[in-house]
């Protein structure tokens, strides 16, 4: 693969502009007053983004009319081909999404957790967490987006599957009924000093149909 024609291809910049405009405005926007939060304002709106961002990964391919080259390749080829791009539109957010959790700090200022509640976890260990809860979330609402838009033949469709579901899980009322197994379990879990881990059962659920939608990928590209 040609990394720099690849990122041509799907780091467009248009989509870095507007992907660097919407974490900027979130940052200045969403309000935050302890760290703790900075992270519960972030993921969620980094699911959203990551669905738009990778819901044309393969689709532009076809309505550019590059597909029919494309289908000359074995499936293998056009699967790794479209698993490539993920990971490199999902190192771009996930870094995206790390410099976001920074200017929250530059432009807000919030007071740090572990200052104020004496035996909380440092602010280097919230980092972390986030980056992985953070990476769990790109990869997983990214490839619900390209999967559904592969089905439909339209990013849109990606996008609007994804935008049901991120409504449906990110309420108070699937915190309720599922706990830590929602979805979103990272921006609900009970911080209580940072310590309590359970919201990881969520993101296991996001890794397990992630890699299951990344299973069916070579028979949905065959489709298509």
């Amino acid at each position: 693969m040609n990394i720099k024609k690849e990122h041509k291809i799907i780091l467009p910049l248009y989509k870095i502009a507007y992907a660097i405009f919407f974490i900027v405005i979130l940052c200045l926007i969403r309000g935050v007053s302890i760290s703790y939060e900075v992270g519960i304002a972030t993921e969620p709106m980094l699911a959203m983004l990551a669905a738009a961002f990778c819901s044309d990964t393969y689709t532009q391919e076809i309505t550019s009319g590059r597909s029919e080259v494309l289908r000359l390749f074995p499936v293998k080829n056009r699967t790794c081909f479209v698993i490539k791009r993920m990971i490199l539109q999902g190192l771009f957010l996930l870094m995206l999404g790390a410099a976001g959790y920074g200017l929250f700090f530059l432009f807000q200022k919030p007071l740090l957790f572990s200052v104020m509640q004496p035996g909380a976890i440092g602010e280097a260990a919230q980092f972390f967490l986030f980056l992985t809860a953070a990476a769990v979330t790109i990869a997983f609402w990214g490839t619900l987006s390209n999967t559904f838009a592969c089905l439909f033949r339209n990013p849109w469709a990606g996008i609007g599957v994804s935008l049901i579901l991120w409504l449906l899980t990110n309420s108070g009322s699937a915190n309720r009924l599922l706990g830590s197994w929602n979805l979103f379990s990272y921006s609900f879990r009970d911080i209580n000093g940072g310590r309590d881990l359970s919201w990881l059962c969520g993101k296991a659920v996001c890794t397990v149909l992630c890699l299951a939608m990344t299973a069916a990928l070579p028979r949905l590209l065959k489709k298509r």
